[in-house]
């Protein structure tokens, strides 16, 4: 139990500074990868796979792991690479994403670098609508690319979005003195749109940034226009994004004093059993797990009806 908690509060002390831990990996060509180690549940040699009728060509078999069945997916195949060969030979990271576990194929495994966002970059200009990169970042003077996970999986899996009738109802007979206008930040594009359909299929207008830098730089903007709270009713943010992420960005907001009560919704597909602890050290109001419309719709009732 000590052992932990002191896992605990070694991570929670990297809330609100802006740092994250990222693990760094190789598909089947030279390029390394990253991905946030709260993610990660477990790395390990591949184990055997068994093949099901009916697959998504881009899962590479089901894995039985610790009395879970698990689909395991050739990260190289799902982002447009050769498929992963010699498997036996490989590893699957074990992750949690937008409430599912999942395993994903990798070549190698290489080592946990401790980093700040702001070392984290949006993709470069020109790489097209079709990369599945949300940013990229420099570790030993080599380029480290951090995948769009989010927009693997909803290729392979498709999320319904549709909200319940109830509560669009609800929400668009709503008072007209609520400040119907909502700032999503997001870096991942596909997770991006998610929110903006939700909101908006119940009456809400949208300010879209794609990482928590834009965000903050915007409501600034906005409160040396006026008063804040008239302009905007609300804040939807990510955790994970480059050069600020959705901590440190509430961590800003609550800090300044034109912003500070602002209502803030921390959305993300990071879970565990970090969160809550998170959440209440940078004071968001509400933390809910990608994705689900009629959660998301239910918190944004509740920040505009307090």
């Amino acid at each position: 139990m000590t052992g932990i908690l002191d896992s605990v509060n070694q991570r929670t002390q990297l809330v609100g500074q802006n740092r994250l831990e990222l693990l760094t990996f190789r598909l089947m060509g030279r390029q390394r990868y990253g991905i946030n180690v709260f993610k990660v549940k477990e790395v390990l040699q591949c184990p055997k796979l068994t093949s099901m009728p009916n697959l998504n060509p881009l899962v590479k078999g089901i894995a039985h792991i610790r009395g879970q069945t698990i689909s395991v997916i050739d990260l190289s195949l799902a982002t447009g690479g050769r498929p992963t060969t010699e498997i036996d030979k490989c590893f699957i990271i074990i992750s949690e994403f937008n409430r599912t576990i999942q395993g994903f194929l990798v070549k190698s495994v290489e080592r946990i670098v401790n980093m700040h966002w702001e070392a984290i970059l949006p993709p470069p200009q020109g790489t097209g609508r079709a990369n599945y990169l949300t940013a990229v970042t420099n570790i030993d003077e080599e380029l480290v690319e951090i995948l769009d996970v989010e927009k693997i999986l909803a290729e392979i899996a498709p999320i319904d979005e549709t909200m319940n009738e109830e509560l669009v109802e609800e929400m668009t007979s709503m008072s007209q003195e609520v400040v119907r206008k909502v700032l999503i930040a997001d870096d991942s594009s596909v997770a991006r749109k998610q929110v903006q359909r939700a909101v908006e299929s119940i009456g809400f207008e949208t300010i879209m940034v794609k990482d928590g830098k834009e965000a903050l730089n915007k409501l600034v903007e906005m409160a040396n226009a006026g008063s804040v709270y008239e302009q905007i009713g609300l804040v939807i943010s990510d955790v994970e994004m480059p050069e600020m992420d959705g901590y440190t960005l509430t961590a800003e907001i609550r800090r300044e004093p034109a912003l500070k009560d602002l209502h803030v919704i921390l959305h993300t597909s990071l879970s565990g059993v970090f969160n809550q602890a998170m959440v209440e050290r940078v004071g968001a109001n509400q933390f809910i797990a990608k994705f689900n419309p009629d959660e998301l719709g239910a918190a944004v009732k509740k920040a505009v009806e307090k």
